[in-house]
């Protein structure tokens, strides 16, 4: 099946390791992958701040990369799933609108894409620890999407997956909500982060980028050896 990727800023930008584990399990399970280097933001950070008009302009490039496509639109992350998802509402009737409804109407996250879509959850991944799998928010509260990661960790090899005490509550990041409300993020942040280590997990997974800022940075900053990693990362090893 041939897919088209859109990789998201925070993995372009801070984590290509991620993108290079994503294209590496989508072709392990039989995809071949395109990649427009035109696409742009999908224009979130703005929508969310609303800066409506901002969010039209910067979502352009998603358009003229992915509009015009028929491919299923394959996302390593849940938060810019959802924005592909809400894409038609930037625009008015028209030519982009419906360039936005196409885009919108072949979205995946990965976890998605691959349980749903490929009915696969055994990639020939081996990761031996301990980890447990948090429920980023629009991905589980926008996409509906709960069981499919958590299928394919199941079939990790080595791998022991625990529930933490509130693995579905945020994280604290929240895109702008981290820098304009840092003290409340932050007390978040060290809720999360003291069930993680009660959990006694080597790893933290989860499917957005942002997230895994959030947990990763505080459990650095606080001298923890618990890593956080994507769901991808973890997919791709051997």
């Amino acid at each position: 099946m041939k897919v088209s990727l859109f990789v998201s800023c925070l993995v372009d930008t801070i984590a290509p390791q991620i993108g290079v584990a994503t294209v590496e399990l989508l072709r392990r399970a039989g995809c071949t992958i395109d990649f427009d280097p035109r696409q742009t933001c999908c224009g979130q950070p703005a929508f969310n701040s609303g800066h409506r008009a901002e969010a039209c302009r910067v979502a352009q490039g998603v358009l003229d990369a992915l509009g015009s496509g028929e491919d299923p639109i394959v996302v390593p992350s849940g938060s810019c799933a959802a924005m592909l998802l809400r894409m038609p509402s930037l625009f008015e009737e028209g030519e982009d609108h419906e360039r936005a409804r196409s885009i919108a109407a072949r979205t995946r996250e990965l976890s998605q894409f691959l349980v749903q879509d490929l009915k696969v959850t055994d990639l020939g991944a081996r990761w031996p620890g301990r980890v447990t799998w948090h429920d980023a928010c629009h991905t589980l509260r926008e996409l509906d999407i709960h069981s499919e990661p958590r299928q394919l960790l199941s079939e990790v090899r080595e791998l022991e997956q625990v529930e933490a005490i509130g693995c579905d509550t945020c994280c604290g990041f929240g895109g702008t909500f981290a820098v304009k409300h840092s003290e409340v993020s932050l007390a978040m942040a060290d809720w999360k982060i003291r069930h993680i280590e009660e959990a006694g997990v080597t790893a933290v997974v989860s499917s957005d980028v942002s997230c895994l800022l959030q947990l990763g940075g505080r459990l650095k900053d606080m001298g923890s050896k618990v890593q956080a990693l994507h769901l991808a990362e973890v997919l791709n090893t051997r």
